[in-house]
């Protein structure tokens, strides 16, 4: 799975920009703030429709436009692909592949997969659970197109019942459909568990080796799913998941309706890291953090590989500068096969990479 060549019209701070790229490694050199991020930030879009900085599309259109454009020739499963994004301001964005609009941003998880691996991602471990449910969610909605519709419907929901446990006092009808939007979110819910603990399975499976490797075999790492308290088996089939949620939300509804807030539901969940048996979160010293957030990140490009029987698009945005000597290591001899972009400010250090591509970037120009 490779991204052939990208054109980018009015994509943060690109005016225009065109490049083909090298099937094996590109490196993006270049100053800080020229756009080596916003470019592995659109690669990455065009393989989930979301960004990893950005809560809504406009904030990816150049500022004093409306609109900004995204194209990329893909090689996936033997195929040549063409994706397409086109955002616009006040209006939703189309998606398209050859030239056929998709329907849904999960359309895409069957033609181009990534993983991203920014200087964010090293605090993986020591952030709250939401970027450990967000580390998920990325990697499952690439997989399971399902689960990516799942995931946008219990959002939705989750604010529409948010809206009216907080505005029930004030409008006391809207209690009437409120049953409704909890036998949705409970539905949408019973699908996210029974992938999200599938997932932590396969994690659990490929993940520990990776951190014993890296670790020199002083560390070992241990993950754990935890969820809504009323389901006893999360890898049970969504049917099964069903009828506990509903019972955990009648348990709760008192304390929801008494606070205003959603309390019930998988919108809690938590990936559990632990490193020699203690949580990583409150424990791990910074290196063995980092080496659990590496970890994670390489058995989620390991999992794809076995899943779709290509590497994912494995993109490294300026992380190995956070990184020490024997990490940066540890990273690039792992990177054996499959496409790969590495921003940095000085392509120099990575000369040890003999094969591959470089570009330098300035002012959201590549050259």
């Amino acid at each position: 799975m490779t991204v052939d060549r990208i054109t980018l019209d009015f994509f943060r701070n690109y005016l225009h920009g065109e490049a083909e790229f090298h099937p094996g490694v590109n490196v993006i050199a270049g100053e800080n703030a020229q756009g080596k991020t916003n470019l592995l930030e659109a690669v990455a879009y065009l393989s989930s429709a979301s960004s990893h900085r950005a809560r809504y599309d406009r904030e990816l259109i150049r500022h004093g436009v409306d609109h900004a454009f995204l194209k990329a020739g893909v090689t996936s499963r033997g195929r040549a692909m063409v994706v397409e994004a086109d955002l616009h301001r006040g209006s939703r964005r189309q998606l398209r592949s050859n030239g056929v609009r998709l329907k849904t941003a999960a359309e895409l998880s069957g033609i181009l997969n990534t993983v991203l691996f920014c200087p964010e991602d090293l605090y993986l471990i020591r952030e709250g659970a939401e970027a450990r449910r967000r580390f998920l969610d990325g990697c499952i909605c690439q997989l399971r197109p399902r689960y990516a519709q799942a995931l946008a419907e219990y959002r939705r929901l989750y604010q529409h019942k948010t809206r009216i446990l907080k505005d029930a006092e004030q409008h006391p009808s809207l209690l009437d459909t409120l049953d409704d939007f909890s036998l949705r979110m409970a539905q949408c819910g019973a699908v996210l568990v029974h992938y999200r603990a599938h997932f932590v399975k396969r994690l659990r499976e490929t993940a520990p080796a990776i951190h014993a490797d890296c670790s020199g075999g002083r560390e070992q790492l241990g993950l754990g799913y935890v969820t809504v308290s009323s389901v006893t088996d999360p890898e049970a089939s969504p049917k099964e998941i069903l009828p506990q949620l509903l019972a955990h939300q009648e348990a709760h509804r008192a304390a929801e309706l008494a606070s205003r807030a959603c309390l019930s539901g998988p919108h809690k969940d938590e990936l559990a890291v632990e490193v020699n048996g203690e949580s990583a979160k409150a424990y791990a010293s910074q290196g063995q953090t980092r080496t659990a957030a590496l970890a994670l990140k390489l058995a989620a490009r390991d999992i794809f590989r076995q899943e779709t029987g290509e590497w994912p698009v494995l993109l490294l945005d300026d992380v190995l500068s956070e990184l020490d000597a024997r990490r940066q290591e540890f990273v690039l001899n792992r990177i054996t096969s499959g496409q790969v972009f590495i921003t940095c400010c000085e392509e120099e250090k990575l000369a040890r990479l003999k094969e591959g591509k470089a570009f330098h970037i300035k002012e959201g120009r590549l050259l």
